[in-house]
């Protein structure tokens, strides 16, 4: 076996591998005697019939098949140990030359992490701003919820609740046809074809319309793009809105407990801070992280994008299975293939890579650890506040893989809080 070892760089080895004829012979022996025991061969009982027979029943093809099958991963093996390269994930091969066989192996090593001075980095947080106007927009919203819809007797207005007779085509094939449908008046409305709430104001209760509409070629149901569906509707009903008073009595009906409206004002500004609070923290901490990776040269083999690229489609699948819809369909509705999605996240991908790589060094750097106490305890809050079968809930999360998964997750918690204390000059040495 000659073994070549290129230029190594983007993390990866380059290797050139020639087997010697008699290596490539042993191993078509083997394959020989391996698969002769498997194979029933008329004439011949099983495991008796010799190399030629075999050949010309089963095809030469296949017999060399196996024997580089069973060849390569040995001759790859010997080879990384051979250059002394640390093999971070597996290889990719690819057969250049049949005669003599020749194979090219990628190889993905470890990746390089060299962090620049964080501990330079000094940043302040953006203080957090709690306006009058939130707090009304909220009080409003919850007194929207509260409305009532009181039937009326005059043409149709944008912010109306209509009931509607639909009939529709597209290109002579029926599109929405459907009676007694509640819609919402509302102006730019999208459903079901932007333009269509456009249509209802001024319409009377009992009154018929038919029009066409043009589909955007932007139109998340690509097949339709372009398309004029032709629509006849009829108004059967119309509702308008009637807000309750903004008073002490609104603030019980939206809950029992707020028996003010002052209650219930103060009760969303402490929300509305609270959630503020939480996207400036997580705001800061994504700041801090950027700067930590602006400031280190990080050099990692690709596969470990597409391992991440994998991961996000999964994920994205698993999501769209919840809502009772496959990936392939998904991706037919938005006129994508797989190949595009995996292109499009990228950038994901390697942003999740990269910070993870930065992260794991500077847990090492700062000797950072969890203890098994430490990740009881998160066990405990997330049964804690759980409301599923608490008892499987606790079996589940003590497995191995998920009490490693927990802890994961604490310990990337704690470097991110490091970095924040440092980044904040609150860090003791």
């Amino acid at each position: 076996m000659k073994v070549t070892h290129g230029k190594t760089e983007n993390s990866q080895a380059f290797l050139t591998i020639e087997m010697e004829p008699a290596e490539v012979e042993d191993a078509l022996e083997k394959s020989y005697y391996r698969l002769v025991k498997k194979t029933n061969i008329p004439g011949f009982r099983k495991g008796k019939a010799p190399r030629a027979i075999l050949e010309g029943y089963i095809g030469k093809e296949s017999l060399f098949q196996d024997a580089l099958n069973h060849l390569l991963p040995q001759a790859y093996e010997r080879a990384i140990k051979e250059q002394e390269i640390d093999a971070f994930a597996q290889p990719h091969i690819e057969v250049t030359q049949t005669d003599p066989v020749v194979f090219k192996a990628t190889v993905p090593m470890r990746p390089t992490v060299k962090l620049g001075d964080y501990h330079s980095i000094n940043l302040t947080p953006e203080p957090v701003e709690l306006t009058e106007d939130g707090v009304n927009a909220v009080v409003e919203r919850l007194r929207h919820q509260q409305a009532i819809w009181e039937p009326v007797e005059r043409p149709v207005d944008f912010d109306d609740l209509v009931v509607l007779d639909i009939e529709s085509s597209i290109e002579g094939e029926p599109f929405i046809n459907q009676k007694g449908v509640q819609y919402w008046v509302r102006r730019d409305a999208p459903f079901p074809i932007p333009g269509f709430a456009e249509q209802l104001p001024g319409m009377k209760k009992g009154e018929d319309k038919e029009f066409k509409l043009q589909v955007p070629s932007d139109y998340s149901r690509s097949e339709l793009a372009g398309k004029e569906p032709w629509f006849k509707v009829t108004v059967t009903e119309i509702k308008q809105e009637r807000l309750p008073e903004l008073n002490d009595e609104l603030a019980k009906q939206i809950n029992p407990e707020f028996e003010t409206l002052d209650i219930l004002r103060e009760r969303v500004s402490t929300e509305l801070r609270q959630q503020a609070e939480e996207k400036a923290k997580i705001d800061f901490e994504e700041k801090v992280i950027e700067a930590v990776v602006d400031l280190t040269q990080v050099e990692y083999p690709p596969i470990l994008v597409e391992m991440e690229v994998d991961r996000l489609v999964n994920e994205q699948s698993r999501r769209l299975q919840m809502g009772g819809q496959g990936l392939e369909d998904y991706l037919k509705s938005v006129n994508q293939t797989e190949a595009e999605l995996r292109e499009e996240l990228k950038p994901l991908a390697t942003k999740r890579v990269t910070r993870s790589l930065v992260l794991g060094e500077v847990t090492e750097e700062e000797k950072l650890e969890v203890s098994d106490s430490e990740i009881d305890a998160e066990i405990e809050e997330v049964i804690k506040s759980s409301a599923k079968d608490k008892d499987e809930l606790q079996k589940y999360l003590n497995t191995p893989s998920s009490r490693e998964s927990i802890k994961h997750l604490l310990i990337t918690r704690k470097t991110i809080r490091r970095l924040v204390e440092i980044a904040e000059g609150q860090a003791t040495k």
